[in-house]
């Protein structure tokens, strides 16, 4: 698009806007991340439900099935994300705390992968 504007003496000034940048998408080009949680014998299916719903607004049933799969599997994956929000959630599980349970040492651990 060009715009046109009266100059002095009868002269035209032909101004041509710079070509923009499309702003970047967000969807199909942007890499996922999964947030992987492990199996850990020092917490209880409590603290893990309670810790997926408080972190991630899971709903209970929703809770209480990923709990059954970290622990007949070993991992679920709980959460799937751009790398930054996936790190931000890692994050946040390690830093959730231990269990009530005596022998729990800490939080329980996490991972970040890419979508295969």
């Amino acid at each position: 698009m060009s715009v046109f504007l009266p100059g002095d003496d009868d002269t035209v000034v032909v101004v041509t806007p710079k070509k923009q940048r499309s702003p970047q998408r967000t969807g199909k080009g942007v890499p996922r991340y999964n947030v992987v949680l492990w199996d850990s014998d020092g917490h209880t299916f409590e603290y893990v439900e309670n810790m997926l719903r408080e972190l991630f607004g899971h709903e209970h049933e929703q809770c209480r099935e990923l709990a059954k799969t970290v622990d007949a599997e070993g991992r679920a994956i709980v959460l799937t994300t751009t790398r930054e929000h996936a790190e931000l959630k890692r994050d946040q599980i390690h830093a959730y705390g231990k269990d009530h349970i005596e022998g729990s040492k800490g939080s329980m651990w996490s991972t970040v992968e890419p979508v295969a």
